[in-house]
Parts: structure tokens; sequence; C-alpha cells
């Protein structure tokens, strides 16, 4: 991951305790993709996206959370899900255009699964 985009997930990430979640976990790897923010927001679990994109020549960071993109993201919450209590959970995006946390768009229960 380059330094922009760990600095996008520390504001990210940052935004969401501020805003009362637990981080429960960043940039959870398995073979199915990756999830940039895990977090609890009372009894719901949070899988958040996070996008930066500061050119929008090629789109924005909205544009760039495709349906392959939920697809993976949704594959990947399943996987962590397995064999934990059930939980409700919700799909987030924060997008950004730029490092400043007055800019970011929290998108909460961005997509459905």
């Amino acid at each position: 991951m380059n330094c922009a985009g760990r600095r996008a997930e520390d504001l990210c990430a940052d935004l969401m305790r501020r805003a009362g979640l637990e981080v429960l976990a960043r940039n959870w790897r398995c073979r199915l993709g990756e999830i940039d923010l895990i977090a609890r927001d009372g009894a719901t679990l949070v899988f958040a996206e996070v996008r930066l994109r500061r050119d929008a020549r090629f789109g924005g960071a909205a544009e760039s959370v495709t349906a392959a993109k939920r697809a993976r993201l949704v594959a990947a919450a399943q996987l962590y899900l397995a064999g934990r209590p059930a939980a409700d959970c919700r799909f987030d995006v924060l997008l950004l255009d730029a490092l400043d946390a007055e800019r970011v768009q929290w998108l909460r229960n961005a997509f459905g699964a």
C-alpha cells in the first residue's frame, strides 16, 4: 500500500473511533480479498472500504467501488464471519478526494449483501 493510502486509512479509522465505533481490524486479508477496516458499531459489525482518489480523470472515489469490488468485499466479509457468532453487519464506504478529515464522505450501509 502506498503512503497516501495508509494515511487515508489512518484518517478514516480515527474518524470512526471519534464517532464511537471500535476498530477491530485493519487491512484484514484472506484469499478472497482485503477489508480495509472492520469495526463494531454497537451490536453491528461494519466492513469499511476506504477510497482515495485525488485525480478525477479516471472517475472519482465513488466510481472506483465497482460491482466486482463490492462482490469481493462481501465474499471476504462472509469468510471473516465464518465460525464467529451471528451478528448484524453493514458495508460502509469512506470516500476521500484529499487527505482532509473535513472532506471525508462516509456512506453508511452503502450497499447490501
